[in-house]
């Protein structure tokens, strides 16, 4: 079971790229997969029948006493055939279906395989957490596939919708099954059930458990999000929504019927809902015209119909129930790949303007009818047997006195005739001749469409011959039960109460077929008493609107009110318990060492300076001073790692500041003075206070000894003498995890901010300037710089000015391929000349401080900013070209290849059957460098290192080159007032103001391409 899991893992990974070479045929391929399962599961069969459940346990985290436990008895088996069986048909059915120039062809493909490998988990998983783990990667999978049309509302709006009901479901769900766990002392689901979990506990976990179960299969109040999901391709209307997903909720009732049927709080939930949904459902369905909704409201009437049967409690309910099933896959999946098929053929699925479509499609017509007569239960089809069972079912329960029998018939009675009625309904709609309608013109098709729906409508068939060789299957499950074992399955019972019941049901459902106008005014006339999707809409607003007044009142101010409302609260919340606190320290040391007193001074005063300077820079450049004076008590204090990252911290974040102030005025509050500025000033002091006082709180609350002594051990035991580093990549490894993880998505925040026309991959690089050649560059030009020429025109010279430096400028040997892409009067040789001598070194020093991180000061964090640090001054010195030329990657690329290194490491252990994060190291003695140790957590930090740099890169790329190039495209009024309309404009090259592209050999004029040719050396 694991190995199969883990092929569709890696199956639905590589389908993308199988896409691109296969196209629409790629679904051939990876169907072979579920049917391979298919194929493994029918050689479980014989053990399976006799009593031996196939399990597998691979230990995940034993502290919590979750594993990786899973388990085949006879309702897995029968659930995960269900589920790879009618997958592969649907899979096949998408290569004849879809177009070759379906959009995301490769993404959908992936999709439908995940979620066919994530069902085959959910049915098989024994332990309740790995359940759920499946359960809600059904949701976001079924999400995804909903809205597979992403440019359409309707799409957007259905996927979203579900994927909340459903969530809010499985939250709930998950409460209810961490209470069976506790009390129960398990996450055994089998365990639980045999033992089950009694008392006011109990009854709580089932109940939420089963909030969970109805709104995965859509009974009322939760059944609006089905019909909703219509907006999906019919192939996951096919899969989903009538084999597989909807089944989740009815598998977990009759998993759990056997150990909590007879709580209190079971029926009224699973027969009351189960029977008013049948009916809700039935009566909906008769209102639609479009086939693919009346089969939705259909399926919301089935899945009540089916919760109630397989939770009622008893052996021959649930015998029932389980055949019912598995005649609803096979129907429902059926009629709504034909319901596909009639849309791609007419162009249509309004059946009023269907007409003629029998006669002219008569296969399609017959696997219909036989589809439609299992569901409305007609012999001599499995849909017939299954329902018989269910009658005489009740039938007995009602004999023996039990009162939710009677709501149980009654329900399943009514809603059988609305079952006949709106079958009647879709075959007359979609393939009989209408007089008032012309001859519906079709398009021709590949008629191996048919394959799928033809076999799944055949073995509804054929299964119904075949009952005496399915049935131990299914009674493997229903002999849990209490009830004896009297009744079996069979397609003649001779004349029995069932039979008369079912031709009640038939006539009566014949007499709502002839008077359908009737019926259809009376619906028209009753106005809706239950309408869910008007009341989720209706929460949804109310939410939107009461967030729209929060956010309108708290942000109305703008950011300082802003910040002012956080830092009351921040106040008023921890204020109020700082004060009331007992737990002062006892003894109060006013500094550690002479020098600490001084740089806190010095500290407060830029503090207090940068909140009333005027001009940002300096403001930017205060707030340095506090971050620099860190480093100083960091390193004093004797924590050179905090010291070393801090001040590399500090550093990037001074030029980031610096990049995006470049496009902010100068003057602070510029064209709106500051207002409130002594309440403001009253609410930093008492935030400051505010924060002093916790930290006095926080040293005298310790009331344990400290856990540092037991660090240098775990460090030794992680083949590491510097701590630090040694609790960020090994022992607080889930925290890093999640801190690079949160460094990818501000990095992928940044970058969806600045590049609003579309993200490219890279910095650019010179070969994006026309006509330039990376050699020519590198070259010096023929003339000396010390020479003295006659200055040739550029653009200053149109403003009577001269450049003779300039003109020197161009001259000199570049020291950076970009060089010359900046302005003459803005190059500066001695930031080259450095920026090239420490570049290598200090991307040298970096891969050092990574390396070493684990024994002495350094770590992939601390170097990764250092490889930062120089490309960001790769950038300073030579622009965006040159950024491009430093780092030709993609940032994206970094970030994520980082991310999943680090990640790797994580599930790498679950491979060799350790615990999450668990470390392995490799030593061995190499000539002249001693011992070399490389352990596991050493990849953890080069994945950091990755993130850091990719970071850095993507920053630089969005708020350095992306900005410096809309700059290019938009110059603001007074350039284009200095231009005189002479010229192209002033161009800027990382943050440079560029005065003349002469310089550049073979400069073209494209458009977003510098640097452009001044016009007069042009001429010249």
């Amino acid at each position: 079971m694991i190995a199969s899991l883990a092929a569709f893992t890696a199956v639905a990974l590589i389908t993308p790229l199988l896409t691109r070479w296969l196209g629409r045929r790629v679904f051939a391929v990876i169907a072979l997969l579920p049917a391979a399962v298919f194929v493994l599961l029918l050689t479980w069969l014989p053990g399976v029948l006799a009593g031996t459940p196939v399990v597998e346990v691979v230990p995940w985290i034993p502290a919590l006493d979750i594993a990786l436990s899973f388990r085949v008895d006879a309702l897995a088996l029968l659930l995960a055939l269900i589920v790879t069986g009618v997958g592969a048909l649907v899979l096949l059915y998408c290569v004849h279906y879809f177009a070759d120039d379906e959009p995301a062809l490769g993404r959908f493909a992936a999709l439908l395989l995940a979620f066919a490998g994530v069902m085959f988990g959910l049915v098989t998983a024994d332990d309740v957490f790995i359940l759920f783990t499946f359960w809600e990667a059904t949701s976001v999978l079924s999400y995804l596939l909903i809205g597979h049309y992403t440019g359409r509302k309707e799409s957007r709006g259905a996927a979203l919708q579900a994927l909340t009901v459903t969530t809010f479901g499985g939250l709930a769900m998950l409460v209810g099954l961490v209470i069976l766990a506790v009390d129960g002392g398990t996450t055994s689901l089998a365990e639980l059930i045999a033992n089950p979990v009694t008392g006011a506990a109990g009854e709580w976990a089932i109940a939420l458990v089963l909030l969970g179960a109805i709104s995965k299969s859509a009974l009322v109040p939760f059944h609006f999000w089905l019909p909703a999901a219509m907006a999906a391709p019919t192939p996951v209307s096919a899969y989903l929504h009538a084999a597989a997903m909807v089944k989740a909720g009815v598998y977990l009732v009759a998993r759990l019927a056997p150990g909590y049927a007879d709580l209190e709080v079971w029926h009224p939930i699973v027969i009351g809902l189960g029977a008013l949904t049948m009916l809700v459902g039935g009566w909906r369905a008769l209102r639609q015209y479009d086939l693919k909704l009346l089969l939705a409201y259909g399926t919301v009437s089935q899945l009540g119909f089916l919760i109630m049967v397989t939770g009622f409690g008893t052996r021959d309910a649930a015998l029932a129930g389980v055949a019912l099933l598995l005649a609803h896959a096979l129907f429902k999946a059926a009629l709504f790949l034909v319901v596909g098929i009639v849309d791609h053929a007419a162009g249509t699925r309004d059946w009023r303007k269907l007409s003629g479509l029998g006669r002219r499609m008569p296969v399609i017509a017959t696997i219909a009818f036989l589809a439609a007569a299992s569901m409305a239960g007609v012999p001599p089809l499995l849909g017939f047997v299954a329902k018989e069972a269910v009658f005489t079912a009740f039938l007995e329960a009602v004999a023996a006195g039990d009162a939710w029998a009677w709501v149980a018939l009654i329900g399943a009675f009514t809603g059988s005739v609305l079952t006949v009625a709106y079958t009647v309904r879709f075959l007359w709609g979609a393939f009989f001749s209408k007089r008032d309608v012309a001859a519906t013109p079709l398009h021709a098709g590949n008629p191996a469409i048919a394959t799928a729906p033809g076999l799944l409508a055949a073995t509804s068939l054929a299964a119904a011959f075949a009952v005496p060789f399915i049935e131990p299957l299914l009674a493997g499950y229903a002999d849990e039960l209490p009830g004896g074992h009297e009744y079996h399955l069979a397609l003649w019972h001779g004349f029995e109460p069932a039979l008369a019941i079912s031709a009640v049901v038939f006539a009566i459902g014949a007499l709502l077929v002839w008077g359908r106008q009737r019926v259809a005014r009376l619906q028209a006339s009753v106005a809706p008493l239950l309408d869910s999707a008007r009341g989720y809409l209706g929460i949804v607003s109310i939410v939107d609107r009461v967030a729209a007044s929060i956010t309108t009142a708290v942000q109305s101010r703008g950011l300082p009110g802003y910040l002012a409302i956080i830092i009351v609260v921040f106040i008023s919340g921890l204020g109020t318990v700082s004060v009331m606190n007992t737990s002062w320290p006892s003894d109060i040391r006013p500094f550690d060492y002479p020098a600490q007193p001084f740089l806190a001074l010095v500290m407060g005063i830029a503090a207090i300076a940068a909140a009333t300077v005027r001009q940002r820079m300096s403001a930017v450049l205060l707030v340095s001073v506090t971050g620099y004076g860190l480093v100083l008590l960091f390193g004093m204090s004797g924590a050179p790692d905090l010291a070393l990252t801090q001040a590399l911290v500090e550093t990037i974040v001074l030029v980031v500041f610096v990049l995006v102030l470049r496009r902010l005025p100068k003057q602070i509050a510029q064209r709106n003075p500051p207002v409130h500025r002594v309440a403001r000033a009253v609410i930093g002091t008492v935030a400051g206070i505010v924060m002093a006082v916790l930290g006095l709180v926080a040293l005298g609350a310790r009331i344990r000894p400290t856990i540092a002594e037991g660090l240098p051990a775990l460090a030794l035991e992680a083949h590491g003498t510097n701590i630090v580093n040694v609790m960020l990549v090994d022992v607080r490894a889930w925290d890093t995890l999640g801190e690079i993880s949160v460094l990818v998505a501000v990095a992928t925040g940044v970058a969806s901010l600045i590049f609003v026309s579309g993200r490219t991959g890279a910095a650019p690089r010179l070969d994006a300037v026309a006509g330039v050649n990376r050699r020519d560059l590198l070259r010096p030009v023929p003339e000396p710089a010390w020479s003295i020429r006659a200055p040739r025109t550029s653009l200053a010279d149109t403003a009577g000015e001269t450049d003779v430096a300039g003109e020197a400028a161009e001259t000199r040997q570049t020291w950076l391929l970009a060089g010359r892409t900046i302005s003459p009067r803005n190059r500066s040789i001695l930031i080259e000349v450095l920026v090239r001598l420490l570049f290598h070194p200090a991307i040298i020093v970096s891969v050092y401080l990574l390396f070493v991180g684990h024994n002495a000061p350094g770590g992939g964090f601390a170097g990764g900013l250092l490889a930062g640090l120089a490309l960001v001054a790769r950038y300073l010195a030579g622009g965006r070209y040159e950024l491009g030329e430093a780092a030709p990657v993609d940032a994206g690329r970094l970030l994520g290849t980082g991310l999943l290194l680090a990640a790797g490491t994580a599930a790498g252990a679950l491979l060799f059957g350790g615990p999450v994060f668990e470390s392995a190291w490799f030593e061995t003695e190499v000539p002249v460098l001693g011992t070399i140790s490389i352990g596991t957590s050493t990849l953890f930090d080069i994945g950091v290192y990755l993130v850091v740099v990719g970071l850095v890169l993507d920053i630089l790329r969005s708020l350095g080159g992306e900005v410096d190039r809309q700059e290019e495209r938009q110059p603001d009024d007074e350039e284009l007032a200095e231009d005189d309309g002479r010229s192209e404009g002033p161009e800027f090259a990382g943050g440079a103001e560029y005065a003349d592209g002469a310089h550049l050999p073979n400069a073209g004029s494209q458009p977003n391409r510098e640097p452009q040719p001044n016009p007069e050396e042009a001429r010249r």
